[in-house]
């Protein structure tokens, strides 16, 4: 094997291996943070929403700084420093009995997810070659799927002792990772302009017209995805009356993604445009959500959330290809942080809008408030996109 090609296969390797690392310390702790706080502890929903916004907003909203440090400076010090930040951030939230204990935790880890996630994003770019990039993103969303499970079960089955352990658990794993990329990954440059003024990528980056229009048009998608650690497993907790039923959530998005991903991904690549797909797999999350307020056994609404899940498979890695055929790979990392901009309005405003429409649907006895004003959200996103990619629109 030459070289190059035993560099790139050593590195999509290693790339598995840290990313099973980092959704297992993820999905350990945030899928039980609305139970622990609102369910437990009888928080009001808008608070928790409010530091999980908070998180999503901070990491994704400041990801283009991190992206343009990593293509100043290269990738394996951004990552390691993120990692250890993201570890503080769980075990600081293991001490949370006040909100501004949680929401300064949330603020640590997403300082954390900073600085490591658009360098390991553009990681992925460098070590795959374009054809296969869409194959090895469903790889990895196959990988994901299966450490949500695990990481759920096993943070369900801490909850039952402690959440100071579900917290240490969940960084003891990115401690790990750290560890891991410390002393294995090496040094390797993500874009290919050779130490460049770090505000060469973002000036690039948000330039560029048609890339920031997606990347914002994206804030819509993500309102609907990020509903899988806020509203879903406050639902099924609140008809199950069991916060363990959650992990029948996670489990039919691990059946899905092993069995249906990678052949849905390789099928679909050959008949339509990555576009498509995202349109296609975000109207599928549309129409699974709108039904949900008015469903109220619990194999109703874990049918939905299968077809939810469905469409998110069907869109995620259509999405992520996309965003990477579109960026700069002079500055591959700060297009890398600047994608993530739909993500950090579309995860502050789908956590503290969902939390606070959850609440007063409850309130006002009108539970399918929030789910229909999803609705109409993905809906419009989907037109979004339709103009933006459909020749002649």
């Amino acid at each position: 094997m030459p070289r190059v090609s035993r560099v790139r296969s050593l590195g999509k390797y290693f790339l598995l291996l840290d990313n099973l690392l980092v959704v297992l310390g993820f999905f350990v702790v945030f899928p039980l943070i609305s139970i622990r706080f609102v369910d437990q502890l009888g928080w009001a929903a808008l608070v928790v929403g409010l530091a999980l916004g908070l998180r999503q907003f901070l990491q994704q909203g400041l990801g283009i700084f991190g992206g343009a440090l990593a293509d100043r400076f290269g990738a394996k010090p951004l990552i390691v420093t993120g990692m250890l930040l993201r570890a503080a951030g769980f075990a600081t939230m293991a001490l949370a009995d006040q909100p501004w204990i949680l929401i300064f935790s949330c603020a640590l880890s997403a300082f954390g997810g900073t600085l490591f996630d658009p360098p390991r994003v553009a990681l992925v770019i460098k070590l795959t070659r374009p054809h296969e990039r869409g194959r090895f993103y469903s790889l990895l969303m196959m990988q994901d799927s299966a450490g949500v499970v695990i990481g759920a079960l096993l943070g369900s089955w801490l909850l039952r002792y402690d959440f100071h352990w579900v917290c240490w658990f969940g960084a003891a794993f990115f401690v790990l990772a750290a560890a891991l990329n410390a002393f294995v990954l090496p040094a390797y440059r993500v874009s290919t302009s050779v130490r460049a003024p770090i505000m060469n990528g973002i000036k690039a980056a948000v330039k560029d017209s048609y890339f920031r229009r997606y990347v914002l048009t994206l804030t819509g998608y993500y309102v609907l995805s990020i509903q899988v650690m806020l509203m879903l497993p406050l639902l099924v907790n609140e008809v199950s009356g069991a916060p363990e039923t959650i992990r029948w959530m996670y489990l039919i998005q691990a059946i899905l993604s092993l069995s249906l991903l990678y052949p849905i991904a390789r099928w679909s690549e050959k008949y339509f445009r990555l576009d498509q797909r995202l349109m296609v797999g975000l109207l599928l999350m549309t129409f699974s959500l709108m039904p949900l307020g008015f469903v109220h056994s619990l194999s109703g609404i874990l049918a939905l959330i299968f077809f939810f899940y469905l469409g998110l498979i069907i869109a995620e890695p259509a999405r992520e290809t996309l965003s990477a055929s579109l960026s700069n790979p002079h500055a591959r990392a700060s297009y890398m942080g600047f994608s993530k901009l739909g993500l950090a309005f579309g995860g502050a405003i789908g956590y503290t809008g969902g939390g606070w429409l959850y609440d007063i649907g409850h309130e006002m006895n009108l539970p399918e408030i929030p789910w229909l004003l999803l609705g109409v959200v993905g809906i419009i996103t989907a037109l979004a996109l339709h103009r933006q990619f459909s020749p002649g629109v």
